[in-house]
């Protein structure tokens, strides 16, 4: 396996195991738990500094990091409440994805 593919596997293992979006969201998308939850709010915290650790993964290249791409899921955050547009993680998680991509090597 090629190194960057490891190093993408190695991030997205990191990313999925606080991924707030695979069970917690489904609760708020059935009515079972607000937007707002302060368990949901606290997962979605800490969620977003994984994420942006994850992308500092040694070894990740532009392709990679495109793969990564934390935007798609912070749409669906921000489209059902959970966060807002202008919240801090999301703005230092966009801010160093486009930091990382712009100094990542191409392959």
């Amino acid at each position: 396996m090629r190194t960057d593919e490891q190093a993408v596997q190695r991030a997205i293992s990191t990313i999925s195991q606080s991924d707030p979006l695979i069970k917690l969201l489904q609760q708020v998308r059935l009515g079972r738990m607000k937007p707002t939850d302060t368990g949901l709010r606290a997962v979605t915290e800490s969620w977003l500094g994984i994420y942006e650790k994850a992308l500092a993964t040694d070894g990740l290249t532009q392709s990679g990091l495109r793969r990564l791409n934390p935007a798609p899921r912070l749409a669906i955050l921000i489209e059902t409440g959970v966060l807002t547009d202008d919240h801090s993680g999301v703005t230092a998680l966009r801010a160093a994805y486009d930091e990382l991509l712009a100094c990542a090597h191409t392959e």
